[in-house]
């Protein structure tokens, strides 16, 4: 069992930046894809970046791409979602959430079974 605690988000004005970490207890994150996610009211749950367990391969969304940088320490056992340029469409719960698989990132939410209680990101225009 895992458990996942992200921190970092809050108001922020638009072009502005947040750093998310998640930091993981109970159990090691290196035998993990790693992914964050976000859901926003009234909308489903949507990928937004994700990376393997050694943190070689990356992937975003596209609405993300060239904003967002994920990124992990397994020494720390926390990864970190940097966010740069936001716009009030990132406004959503932010979540982190370990997957099933190691080397392979997949945007399926079924397919994390450890999920974070996620934080909220408010971006004001």
């Amino acid at each position: 069992q895992v458990q996942l605690v992200e921190s970092g988000g809050g108001l922020v004005q638009a072009g502005g930046s947040l750093r998310l970490s998640c930091a993981a207890s109970g159990r090691t994150l290196r035998s993990s894809a790693m992914g964050w996610f976000r859901q926003a009211p009234g909308k489903e749950r949507e990928f937004v970046a994700g990376i393997t367990w050694d943190g070689s391969i990356t992937y975003y969304t596209d609405s993300v791409k060239g904003r967002f940088i994920i990124s992990r320490d397994n020494a720390k056992d926390t990864v970190y979602l940097q966010m740069n340029s936001l716009k009030p469409e990132d406004t959503a719960a932010y979540y982190c959430a370990a997957s099933m698989s190691r080397s392979t990132v997949v945007a399926n939410t079924g397919m994390y079974p450890y999920w974070g209680q996620g934080t909220q990101v408010t971006v004001s225009s």
